[in-house]
This record gives structure tokens, C-alpha cells and sequence, in this order.
């Protein structure tokens, strides 16, 4: 039975769900005017984590310092990252896609694979059925995919990432030589700008190129593994299944892949602390704690790279969580290589009425445990958009509807 794999991809994730959300309140559309999820415009600091068309127009990119886009652009509409309202959008769209496909995969908070292999007679046209789930999520969910269609999990993401936004696209192998091989080699998945250099010097410059390239020559290049692997994928081969997992795990975790590379600790930790208050607000919201906090890393070279560590008492603290994250990820980090994704998690998971604490409370934990409590009884009666940690947007604080609100860690020495 040939095989049949779509890729889902959110367009312009982060800010797309920013302006579902707006636009669901009767406010402008970020998507169209010069916009960006970063920091604070009146302290200039902080990260672009994602931006509009209209601000792409302007050479705003995303990873580069809020000062810099707003020369480019001054006035730049700025909202902050919201990571719980990303996690419901996410998982509202891959709910949508369960419902198409016996097996998805959850590639990262914004995209997904469907196994659609063996579903031809419910939907005879694959093209018009990856239409049709493009088009109810948009109708839904008020933001809009891409869907790429095609043979293997590796074409079906090449595909999706052709023109955008809201768009259908195909990649079988037939359409390889019109579609795939005169792209540039640095557009092939797992080719980071170093191995695009390096392919380019020995005049290997379309991913036809090394496609039709001796496989022991490209190996000598590159490496053994990594030249097999691209070699592969060049030619269009993938046999890697979509991989399902329980939806619901015996633990809490949160990561994001983000548009273009993180390449300082700074905006690193910024984005640990804002998974760190994520995960640890959801934990708390349902009486729990973890004895164990993981970190992963994925850097451009696409390997996942993972450090735990258990703790001596269960906590849902986001503080402590978050202080955990950081020296896991220096010791994960080499301090040079860029970053594609960053993550959180908590196992181990223990319920209130179970845990075991110390006898006498850390007056300084006490003091983070009111504070947690505080900002999620604010989530809870005004939105999660109302109160944010200053160092997760790198700004001081953040702005709602109805409340106003600044909480900045380093003044109380947490």
C-alpha cells in the first residue's frame, strides 16, 4: 500500500494566535499591520520571537533585539509571548487533525505529521482532504495552516513550508525534479547554514545537486551519518514512521521551536522562565508537584540533547523550577551553538494530599509559593495575558484589558 503522509504548520504560530485572540475580541488583526510577539517597547529590550508580513516587509527577523526592529520600524505593534495560550491553540488544531488521521504526530507546538496511509476510501482525493482540514482550522480556530502532501514525512514538510500562508501543497516524487532538486541546498531540512558552506564550496548548490552527488564524496564532506542522511533526503527517501504518543503523559512539559535560531543565554533564559511559569501554573491548577525538572535542547543541527535532575522535596514553584532550568541548561548548552528549540518538563509527579516537605518552610520559598498563588488567581479571574513574569518577556511588565499588573523577580532577589 503506498504511503500517504501529511505535514501540518501553523503559519506564523506565535503571533497568528496572538491575532485569533484579538481579532475574537474585536480588536485589529496583528496579522495585518507591522507587528511582533517580543519585549516591552518602552524598555527596548528583550527578543522578535515572531513577526507579521507587514513587519517582514520592514526587514524585521525574528531572534534579533526589539531596539534594533523598532529603528527598523517604530511603530511596531509589540505583544508579549503567551506560552498557555499557545499550548490550548496547539492543541485545538492537532484535536482537528486527530479526527482525519488514524496516527499524528506531534513534531512541535506547531506542527504535525498525519498518517493517511489507507484512508483512500474515505477520502479518495488527498489534495481535497488536506483542503478541507487547512480549511476547518482556519474556520474554527481563526488561524490558518499550511498542509504539505506527499509520500514521507520528509517531503510532506518540504512541502509545507512552499508558499504561504493558507495553502496546500504537493511533493511526490514525480514532481522532484520540478518541484524539489532546483531549490538551494541550505533549504533542505537538517542543512544549517555551516553544511550549506561547506556543500556550496564543492559547488553542491541546489538540493538536485546532492541528490545526483557521489554519496562517498558528500560522506567525506559532511560526516558519515549526517552525508547518508541528507544524501537521502535530497533524492527524496524517508522511511521513518509517524510516530503516536499518549496524548495525556505522567507529567507536565512544555517546549517551542522558534522561527530562526537563539544564539545568546539571555533570550535563552528568558524563554526557560516563560515554560517554567507555564508548566508550573498548569501543575499547581491541578494539586500537584514534581520531584523531578528536565531541560532539552535541540540545536541547529537538529539533535535533542535532555538533562534531569531529581529534587530532594516535590515543588511546583515556578522560582525554583525555573532556577533548575537554568543550570540544567548550562550544563546542556556549549555557549556557541544556535538554538532551535528549548523545553520543560516535570515527572515524578506527586499529588498535595501525598507529598512530604521539610518540616520547617524556606521563608524565601514561602514567599514564591504566595506570589505563584497570587499571579494565578489574576490568570484565573482577568486571562492569562494580564500578569507576566518581567524576565520572560525581558521587559518590566505586562499589559491586559482590564488589569495591569508588574512583577519583576529581580527586585525581591528571586
Amino acid at each position: 500500500m503506498a504511503r500517504l503522509v501529511f505535514h501540518v504548520d501553523v503559519n506564523s504560530a506565535f503571533l497568528s494566535w496572538e491575532a485569533a485572540r484579538r481579532v475574537a475580541r474585536g480588536e485589529d488583526d496583528l496579522r495585518r499591520i507591522p507587528s511582533a510577539i517580543g519585549g516591552d517597547r518602552e524598555k527596548r529590550t528583550g527578543v522578535i520571537l515572531a513577526k507579521s508580513i507587514p513587519a517582514k516587509a520592514f526587514g524585521i527577523k525574528t531572534g534579533e533585539p526589539v531596539a534594533q526592529a523598532l529603528r527598523k520600524c517604530p511603530d511596531l505593534v509589540l505583544a508579549p509571548p503567551d506560552f498557555r495560550l499557545y499550548e490550548k491553540n496547539s492543541k485545538a488544531f492537532m484535536d482537528i487533525c486527530r479526527t482525519y488521521a488514524p496516527a499524528v504526530e506531534k513534531f512541535s507546538i506547531d506542527e504535525c505529521f498525519l498518517d493517511m496511509t489507507g484512508t483512500g476510501h474515505m477520502y479518495p482525493d488527498p489534495v481535497a482532504a488536506a483542503s478541507r482540514l487547512k480549511d476547518e482550522i482556519r474556520d474554527r480556530l481563526g488561524f490558518t495552516v499550511n498542509v504539505g502532501v506527499a509520500e514521507n514525512k520528509i517531503l510532506a514538510k518540504m512541502a509545507s513550508d512552499f508558499e504561504k500562508p493558507d495553502k496546500v501543497h504537493t511533493l511526490f516524487r514525480s514532481e522532484l525534479p520540478e518541484k524539489f532538486w532546483p531549490l538551494p541546498v541550505g533549504d533542505l531540512f537538517l542543512v544549517g547554514h555551516a553544511t550549506a558552506e561547506k556543500l556550496e564550496r564543492a559547488y553542491i548548490k541546489t538540493i538536485g545537486d546532492l541528490a545526483r552527488a557521489d554519496l562517498e564524496s558528500v560522506q567525506a564532506l559532511i560526516g558519515k551519518k549526517l552525508g547518508a542522511q541528507l544524501h537521502a533526503y535530497a533524492n527524496g527517501v524517508d522511511d521513518s514512521p509517524v510516530l503516536t504518543a499518549p496524548e495525556e503523559l505522567k507529567g507536565y512539559g512544555n517546549s517551542t521551536t522558534l522561527e530562526e535560531d537563539v544564539t545568546d543565554a539571555e533570550a535563552a533564559h528568558s524563554i526557560l522562565l516563560a515554560l517554567s511559569d507555564s508548566v508550573a501554573s498548569r501543575m499547581r491548577a491541578d494539586g500537584a508537584r514534581a520531584c523531578c525538572v528536565a531541560v532539552t535542547i535541540r540545536g541547529n543541527d537538529f539533535r535533542d540533547r535532555s538533562h534531569q535532575r531529581k529534587l530532594s522535596e516535590p515543588t511546583d514553584g515556578t522560582t525554583e523550577i525555573y532556577e533548575i532550568s537554568k543550570q540544567l541548561f548550562a550544563e546542556l548548552w556549549d555557549g556557541h551553538t544556535p538554538l532551535r528549540l528549548l523545553g520543560v518538563s516535570l515527572t515524578d509527579v506527586t499529588r498535595e494530599e501525598n507529598a512530604q516537605f521539610t518540616l520547617f518552610e524556606d521563608e524565601r520559598k514561602e514567599r514564591a509559593r504566595k506570589l505563584d498563588r497570587a499571579m494565578d488567581a489574576i490568570r484565573g479571574k482577568y486571562g492569562t495575558d494580564t500578569i507576566m513574569r518581567a524576565a520572560a518577556i525581558r521587559s518590566g511588565k505586562s499589559v491586559g484589558r482590564k488589569h495591569k499588573a508588574q512583577i519583576d523577580l529581580k527586585k525581591d532577589g528571586k
